[in-house]
């Protein structure tokens, strides 16, 4: 492979050393590079073992980095071509990552094994050396009796499911015990539903509909096709090694205070609830719970949660983008031009390159592969940010038959070609700037990226530094989006849905109550404590609803988009009145044209506020709350004082109606 040391050196800085054999021979000049104290990059994975040990002896493992610049750029017959790219995935690669939080499974190998016939009984008895085991037979036919029963065998049907490895808990239905007569086959004495069945392990041999949603994700429940002897000894295999403490990795950070799915029992954002593919997101009033032991950590949740309280930790937004900003940049220093970005991750995309790399014709010099944990965790944030800073195509490489549901991820690129064609960054129409490709077939995936269309890189691409939280950074990305842009307009229209938007708002019609500014979960509806005023700020608006759902007027609509004028904009004012200022003491309350409409339909149409008496009551109207108190106890008030003060019957209904 082509190495061109002088773009390296010149996109990267710092010290540069190449070298025939580092990880043999030479290994004591790597050595040296750790032991001087600087941060040092790698540029090869294959023996990254080699050199972690290395690392681990000098004490140097939080100052090295590793880079694979063999398959992802120098083996490629763009290889001559590829110093920018060497450079740029150098540069991404030394950007630091912080290590994710974890939570932890405890299992005491308490197993269930669930099947219909003798494949679950076997089951059953191979995992009694290692775990403490129950089987459990749905609907069986004619069962052969077990010679023994040193494993407890019953019958019944698991009707519903939850949880998680180390704690599981299963509804059963029919559940009966085995006859001790039981001579040709099993046979059960009487059944009876509503028994709980609770176990660390869940062995599923059904063959059925699988107890859980995307179950292959579900930490602890292990299922094979009863027919398939191979895929029983893979999950016998697994299952025995279920027992002690596991970690695993808490992908994401949720802050239940940003979230705006609920306000007073009014629904408003369900985005995650509605993309989750584990069930890992419930509703917990006002906001959602999200169980990190269920979260399998697509990402999907955190892509399209338009404030942020569901951020993905792994890593988190802020860090992502800083990687993406050393990637996009240091190809522009190293001389390269109109890049596409190529998001994948490291268990179906990284063995695509590899493969495309070894076998065929490698990626074309100007594809940036960047990996992330999950293609499905990328936000419009990201995409954003990789145009401004100067990417001409993002292209996200998803399965053909995905693990993870890919229609937000989709919906998302939808929305962002539309941003992007919007603002001068696509090619000509029918050509699209944001996709995906959707293949496990390498030479496809090098077709795709060969005949794909490359758009309009910003003219002078920003360099902005991402920081805090996911909203932020969001805010900062478009901004930077609209101000790099080759044709910036000032407002494209969205689809519905869309997290990002502005109100129709009636003004005429609102009365100030100011519901909508309790309902709001992000700040976007404010009120002034001053003076009667309603003011929104369209850049904190998510487009959750509360505020036309909670409206009594019903003066409130939404309209997707992304006016990015608005965005920059001061807080508008929506609706503004004068205050009535108390007739006894000054201080000012409501507002004037809601106390004068109140007098105006009470006055000489309610017989307490007609007459003299009636002009008393009128003016405790006009008073503020501490002075209408002892107005109203000077003057004595009755308030039951009627003229006509006896009781009304049906008679008196039916004349006034007459009348």
């Amino acid at each position: 492979m082509s190495l061109d040391a002088a773009a390296i050196g010149k996109a990267c800085g710092g010290r540069l050393e190449t070298g025939e054999q580092l990880c043999g021979r030479e290994l004591e000049r790597v050595r040296a590079a750790m032991v001087s104290g600087a941060p040092v990059t790698v540029s090869c994975t294959l023996k990254a073992p080699l050199f972690r040990e290395v690392a681990e002896e000098v004490g140097a493992e939080e100052r090295v980095a590793f880079a694979n610049i063999r398959e992802t750029a120098g083996w490629s017959s763009d290889g001559a071509a590829a110093g920018p790219k060497l450079a740029a995935l150098l540069a991404a690669s030394a950007e630091p990552m912080p290590p994710a939080a974890t939570v932890s499974f405890e299992s005491r190998g308490v197993a269930l094994v669930y099947g219909r016939d003798e494949v679950a009984i076997e089951a059953g008895r191979r995992l009694a050396d290692h775990l403490d085991v129950t089987v459990l037979l749905s609907r069986p036919g004619e069962v052969a009796v077990p010679r023994s029963g040193e494993i407890p065998v019953l019958k019944g049907t698991v009707r519903t499911a939850t949880g998680h490895l180390g704690a599981f808990s299963l509804a059963v239905d029919d559940t009966a015990l085995p006859m001790p007569s039981s001579r040709r086959h099993l046979a059960f004495g009487p059944s009876r539903d509503g028994a709980t069945s609770t176990c660390d392990i869940v062995v599923d041999l059904t063959g059925g509909v699988p107890l859980f949603p995307a179950h292959e994700l579900r930490s602890g429940y292990l299922r094979a096709d009863p027919r398939d002897p191979a895929a029983v000894e893979r999950v016998l295999f697994e299952a025995s090694h279920l027992v002690g403490t596991f970690d695993k990795t808490r992908f994401v950070d949720f802050r239940s205070e940003l979230c705006a799915h609920s306000r007073s029992r009014i629904t408003g954002c369900i985005r995650c609830l509605e993309v989750c593919p584990t069930g890992a997101i419930l509703p917990a009033g006002d906001h959602v719970a999200i169980d990190p032991h269920v979260c399998a950590g697509c990402g999907s949740c955190a892509s399209v949660c338009p404030t942020g309280a569901a951020a993905y930790a792994l890593p988190p937004a802020d860090a992502l983008m800083r990687r993406l900003r050393a990637l996009l940049t240091a190809y522009r220093r190293a001389g390269g031009v109109a890049p596409v970005l190529l998001v994948h991750d490291d268990a179906h995309g990284a063995p695509l390159i590899d493969a495309l790399a070894r076998y065929g014709d490698g990626l074309p010099a100007d594809v940036l592969p960047f990996p992330v944990n999950e293609v499905t965790q990328v936000g419009p944030e990201a995409v954003a940010a990789a145009f401004a800073y100067g990417a001409a195509a993002v292209r996200f490489l998803v399965r053909a038959r995905p693990k993870h549901d890919v229609a937000s991820l989709a919906r998302n690129a939808a929305r962002l070609e539309a941003v992007a064609q919007a603002l001068g960054y696509g090619p000509a129409q029918g050509s699209s700037v944001v996709s995906l490709i959707e293949t496990d077939d390498p030479d496809a995936l090098g077709e795709a990226l060969a005949q794909g269309a490359r758009g309009t890189p910003a003219p002078v691409p920003s360099g902005f530094m991402p920081d805090g939280d996911l909203r932020d950074v969001l805010r900062f990305a478009f901004s930077e989006l609209h101000h790099a842009a080759p044709r910036p307009v000032d407002r494209v229209p969205l689809d519905a849905g869309a997290p990002f938007g502005g109100l129709d708002f009636r003004t005429e019609a609102c009365t100030l109550c100011h519901a909508c500014v309790g309902a709001c979960p992000t700040g976007a509806l404010t009120d002034d404590p001053d003076r009667p005023r309603l003011t929104f700020a369209e850049s904190a608006c998510v487009q959750c609803g509360l505020c036309a759902a909670t409206c009594p007027e019903d003066v409130i609509g939404l309209v997707p988009q992304l006016d990015f004028a608005a965005w920059a904009a001061p807080r508008r004012v929506l609706k503004e009145e004068e205050p009535f200022d108390c007739i006894a003491c000054g201080k000012p309350f409501g507002t004037r044209s809601t106390i004068e409409r109140v007098i105006g339909t009470l006055r000489d149409r309610h017989w307490m506020f007609a007459g003299a008496a009636g002009e008393e009551r009128i003016k405790a109207l006009m008073m503020c709350d501490t002075c209408r108190v002892s107005h109203v106890l000077n003057e004595g008030f009755d308030p039951h004082a009627a003229e006509d003060n006896r009781p009304r019957t049906s008679e008196d209904y039916f004349r006034a109606r007459q009348a």
